[in-house]
């Protein structure tokens, strides 16, 4: 059972699966607050089937402005989700792909989109309902 342990020598903390986790250093916050943005998990996405350029992650998501597109590289590669490969051409090309560690978060983004797709109808109908009732 999930609870707040309420404040033990002057921190709080969360009982997780019988973890007692500090607040600030708490694994699950620090993840999510990493991988929860609106672009993280559609890069993860979108180096599934392999390495791309800059420009390809560029048009696969179009909706994604240059700047937020490499501060989202720089965030995956910073968590070793990413990597990133500079190849010695005129002007350098540069490739990013998953990392294992990446591989293994695209597992769990592929369940999370196979969920979505699955139920996806009755979050919209709940909401209207939910809204209409509002």
């Amino acid at each position: 059972m999930n609870k707040m342990a309420g404040k033990a020598e002057g921190e709080q903390v969360i009982v997780f699966a019988g973890m007692v986790l500090k607040r600030q250093d708490c694994p699950v916050r620090d993840v999510i607050d990493n991988i929860g943005g609106k672009w993280n998990t559609l890069m993860i996405l979108a180096l599934a089937d392999g390495p791309m350029r800059f420009s390809a992650l560029r048009r696969l998501i179009p909706d994604i402005s240059q700047r937020m597109l490499t501060q989202t590289l720089r965030d995956l590669q910073r968590d070793g989700y990413i990597g990133r490969e500079v190849f010695p051409t005129q002007p350098p090309s540069v490739e990013y792909s998953l990392t294992p560690l990446g591989q293994s978060f695209l597992v769990l983004v592929k369940q999370l989109v196979d969920w979505s797709v699955k139920h996806h109808e009755a979050i919209r109908a709940a909401r209207t309902e939910y809204d209409a009732a509002a």
